[in-house]
């Protein structure tokens, strides 16, 4: 089990031959350091995965983005799953009111790991893993912890993330000028929205007075 960054580079590193990877990607800009990053060291394909994204419309111009981007840069594949927005509200009831990074980000990081895992195991990859630890919004403990978690409840070797580093994250955004990519103002799901909008209002508030 890797818990560290250095581990995880000297592991991937380490391969003779490409292991398949199925990786889980939230979006575009997310993917994109990852993606630069993996591609040298397994054969990937993107699994598009989530049902927290709200509303369908901006689901679905992320999925767009996200199989252009892949396309670009190394005719990656991409597959997804149906839309489920239930299974995301099913998953955090009774945490509706917590914000981010909250136990209810918690719920949604496992509720797309899970389904990548068992995509996984069902496609026979050698390993899972995701892109949302690209983001210093998300926490990349939880993730491992998730996906170690599900490794041993489903045998599917999970590959330790956490993409911010070596500035990761700052990588992301300037491939994203580079490829001309959609950034969205918000993690995804309604009340990421909604508190990414109550936060623009007091913004402005405090600017008038």
């Amino acid at each position: 089990m890797l818990n560290n960054y250095n581990d995880f580079l000297k592991y991937i590193k380490s391969f003779n031959t490409k292991p398949s990877l199925l990786i889980h990607a939230c979006c575009a800009p997310c993917s994109s350091h990852v993606l630069l990053l993996l591609k040298e060291y397994f054969n990937i394909t993107i699994f598009y995965s989530n049902d927290n994204i709200y509303p369908y419309e901006e689901y679905s111009l992320r999925l767009k983005e996200v199989i252009e981007f892949a396309d670009k840069i190394d005719n990656i594949k991409v597959i997804y799953d149906k839309y489920e927005s239930d299974d995301f509200y099913n998953s955090i009831i009774g945490l509706e009111h917590l914000g981010e990074k909250s136990e209810r980000c918690y719920k949604c990081y496992k509720l797309r790991l899970e389904k990548t895992a068992k995509k996984a195991v069902e496609l026979n990859y050698d390993y899972f893993t995701t892109t949302l630890s690209i983001s210093p919004y998300k926490n990349s403990d939880w993730i491992n912890e998730i996906g170690y978690e599900l490794e041993n409840e489903y045998q599917i070797k999970f590959l330790y993330s956490n993409f911010k580093k070596e500035n990761g994250y700052k990588n992301s955004i300037e491939l994203s000028k580079q490829y001309n990519l959609y950034r969205q103002d918000y993690c995804g799901c309604v009340f990421s929205q909604k508190e990414r909008i109550d936060s623009l209002d007091r913004a402005k508030k405090e600017n008038k007075n």
